[in-house]
């Protein structure tokens, strides 16, 4: 079977979950036979050998002269932003002037990808390349997959909705043969918001490569933190992560507990906000930022950490909380995400709750015992969740639609 892609990040060039899932999908797809070719904006260098990555500039595709601005979780501001920077470099080929435009001038680049790339199925990850998938379809005929990481309306919050993205979000969904949706949080928000017809909808979930980071490696003395507890934050610095509730949450702990230290990693539109937050709050000096990470750093501090708190306002999945818990990291996540659907060994409380969430905060770092156990099990459990599982999900659905 031929699988053509399309998607925006790719690790090791990737600023969120999007990257990571696509990556654990793609690897687990080619060691059950799957051909993938993977097309992305960009001439990214990614050097894997389990699937052939289409650039918008490689000649093999007969398009020359033709880049992209387009990067995952990219707003209209962040567009123009960049846009500038690069027409200040005098780099400015012929980019669009703002982030729609550049999304569909990119979609008839797919058409031509379709019709010289040999594939069965067509599958898309996320708004982006929505448009890019349907012009794909109309030039092949195949079937269209549609993966959806997350919504408008997750990212917005629930405010401030773009309404031109929500209507290509809406179109591509309506073109889609299959939906895969990575949780029953997303399923529901698809059903409830862009009115399509639930037998066009499978939940998949998230996974991950415990043995990634499943390395017992003691970290602690990386900083002079050894006789204060750690309580980490890791993601996007966005409104839908809900950074604003951690540091809410932290100020509250360190009403009753000193000898706390908060860390934030991560990244965006939020890092001056947070910054200045935690000043107003007084909690400053409890507060480190790490800036984003990866690699080695990342799963550095995940092990530095005696709790992770994911406290999302709007969460399709978090494969953050599985990479904690695999690190053996105990474990605070929201109600209002995905992977509260299949975890179980991990506390749990609604995002806008932050004195529950400074309670069970104060629980863990009271109490060892209560961590040692959420890690204990949370290892065990962890272990069934894995891309080779998610896989097999996807290729059934592969099936059907060819097979229909």
């Amino acid at each position: 079977m031929k699988v053509l892609m399309f998607g925006w990040e790719f690790p090791p060039f990737n600023s969120g979950g999007l990257g990571t899932a696509c990556y654990g999908i793609t690897k687990s797809l080619s060691e059950k036979n799957i051909e993938i070719n993977f097309v992305l904006p960009r001439n990214y260098k990614i050097n894997e050998n389990f699937l052939n990555v289409i650039s918008t500039k490689l000649p093999k595709i007969k398009i020359k002269n033709i880049d992209s601005l387009l990067v995952s979780y990219m707003t209209s501001q962040n567009y123009k932003r960049r846009l500038l920077m690069f027409e200040e470099r005098g780099l400015t080929n012929d980019y669009c002037k703002d982030l729609i435009q550049e999304v569909f001038r990119y979609s008839q680049i797919a058409g031509e990808i379709a019709s010289e790339v040999n594939h069965d199925v067509i599958h898309i990850h996320d708004w982006m390349t929505f448009p890019s998938g349907i012009k794909a379809k109309k030039v092949s005929g195949k079937p269209l997959v549609a993966h959806v990481h997350s919504t408008e309306l997750d990212r917005s919050g629930g405010h401030s909705v773009n309404p031109q993205v929500f209507e290509i979000e809406k179109e591509g969904l309506e073109k889609a043969d299959k939906i895969i949706a990575v949780s029953n949080f997303t399923k529901n928000r698809i059903l409830k918001c862009y009115n399509v017809s639930e037998n066009k909808i499978e939940v998949v979930h998230n996974a991950i490569n415990k043995d990634e980071f499943d390395d017992q490696t003691e970290f602690r003395s990386s900083f002079d933190i050894n006789k204060n507890k750690v309580v980490l934050f890791l993601g996007r610095l966005t409104l839908h992560k809900g950074p604003d509730y951690f540091l809410c949450a932290a100020k509250k702990v360190l009403e009753k507990n000193k000898d706390v230290i908060f860390v934030i990693s991560g990244s965006g539109d939020m890092d001056q906000q947070i910054i200045e937050q935690a000043a107003s709050l007084g909690i400053a000096d409890r507060v480190l930022f790490t800036g984003f990470l990866r690699g080695k750093k990342l799963k550095k501090i995940y092990k530095m950490a005696d709790l992770y708190i994911m406290p999302s306002v709007s969460e399709p999945f978090g494969i953050t909380a599985l990479e904690a818990i695999a690190s053996g990291t105990p474990v605070l996540i929201s109600k209002q995400s995905g992977a509260s659907e299949i975890v179980n060994h991990c506390l749990k409380t609604d995002f806008w709750d932050v004195n529950e969430m400074a309670n069970q905060i104060l629980s863990v770092i009271s109490h060892d015992e209560l961590g040692e156990c959420l890690s204990f099990n949370g290892l065990s459990e962890v272990s069934n969740f894995t891309w080779v599982r998610t896989a097999d999900k996807i290729i059934n659905i592969y099936n059907k639609l060819i097979n229909s």
